[in-house]
């Protein structure tokens, strides 16, 4: 039997892990990276309390505003951050509840010891 190659490429994507297909699979271990980082993860776990401004988040944060904006783009590219406009500010919220849960649990695990 002849395969294309774009067919075993969606084979690939469509092979399960448990109940996820690869690429979901990949995209969980992408966020799990993500949050990984200290900063990423203290920013994250900073929005949890209210949305912000890059100038509150780096301050909160105790990195600078550049710092916190480079982060940020990192947390947006995987839709664990989003941001609105209003004038010429921008504020920054956890994307949806799923990441605020994530942080939750994943500290309510660490505190059982």
């Amino acid at each position: 039997m002849i395969t294309t190659k774009s067919a075993r490429k969606n084979a690939r994507t469509e092979q399960k892990t448990g109940d996820l297909t690869q690429r979901q699979l990949e995209d969980l271990v992408e966020t799990f990276k993500v949050l990984s980082d200290p900063t990423r993860l203290k920013i994250a776990i900073t929005l949890t309390k209210a949305e912000m401004c890059v100038h509150d988040i780096a301050g909160a944060t105790g990195i600078s505003e550049s710092a916190a904006s480079h982060q940020l783009r990192i947390l947006r590219s995987l839709r664990l951050v989003k941001h609105r406009r209003e004038g010429k500010q921008i504020f920054y919220s956890l994307d949806d509840h799923h990441i605020e849960k994530l942080i939750r649990v994943a500290t309510e695990h660490i505190t059982e010891r």
